[in-house]
């Protein structure tokens, strides 16, 4: 067993992907040390929905066409991440996400633990 993470201050990465894309983008982002809380691994949250987006010229879209809106069936994945970690985890996201530019944010968690 690898030593605890998750421990330290931590962030919230939030990122939507096409559904068939899911559990590839969630072993990349574990494989970089998403997705530990304290003595848990490969934690998550993930929920259905439709994403929308209409690629510009220049774009190179892996779904949809220059200039067409497109409607995809996306999953909303949540993954908790120590701060510390965050330069890999958006690095391997980046990687592994089938979009040529991926919608996600990270947020700072508020530090719970009074010591």
């Amino acid at each position: 067993m690898t030593a605890p993470v998750g421990r330290g201050p931590l962030d919230v990465l939030v990122v939507y992907v096409p559904v068939g894309d899911t559990d590839a983008l969630l072993r990349a982002l574990f494989d970089a040390g998403a997705g530990a809380v304290g003595d848990y691994r490969d934690c998550a949250f993930v929920t259905r929905g439709t994403g929308q987006f209409r690629p510009l010229e220049g774009a190179n879209p892996t779904i949809g066409a220059v200039g067409e809106l497109e409607k995809v069936s996306e999953n909303r994945v949540e993954v908790t991440l120590e701060r510390a970690r965050r330069a890999d985890v958006v690095a391997a996201l980046r990687a592994a996400h089938p979009y040529e530019e991926p919608a996600f944010h990270v947020v700072e968690a508020a530090d719970t633990d009074p010591a």
